[in-house]
């Protein structure tokens, strides 16, 4: 019986990069417009991509919580109070693990959107300007 817990074990942990190498991380757009000095066709097309970005963030975080309660340890009833114990170590070993992956993904998302979105902020203060000075 223990023998047969241990090989569930491995078989668990060499699952695992398998399971998670199929959330694949997005890549941020390759450049930030500068939004003082963008036109408007840049901005737009920016903002497309930025929007894909954040999407494809979202498929990979979802993916990433799926894959995490696949494949998370469980307790078995049959498995002796020591093996039990062991196996809530690595549970939380396990959600450590995927607590800091998904936080560190969102920060990373907030942090390029945020600076995205003050280049939007400084294109739309710097239209508003031109229009002003135009009299418009």
């Amino acid at each position: 019986m223990l023998i047969a817990h241990a090989v569930a074990v491995v078989a668990l942990a060499l699952a695992l990069p398998a399971a998670a190498a199929d959330c694949v991380f997005p890549r941020a757009p390759a450049t930030m417009p500068d939004g003082a000095t963008a036109t408007l066709d840049v901005m737009k097309a920016a903002k497309k991509e930025y929007d894909q970005y954040n999407s494809d963030m979202s498929v990979y975080l979802e993916c990433l919580r799926t894959d995490h309660e696949a494949t998370a340890p469980k307790i078995d009833d049959s498995m002796s109070a020591k093996q039990k114990d062991a196996m809530k170590k690595q549970i939380e070993d396990d959600e450590k693990r995927f607590v800091a992956k998904y936080d560190s993904a969102v920060d990373e998302l907030h942090s390029i959107m945020d600076r995205f979105n003050e280049q939007i902020r400084t294109f739309n203060a710097a239209r508003k300007a031109a229009r002003e000075k135009n009299g418009h």
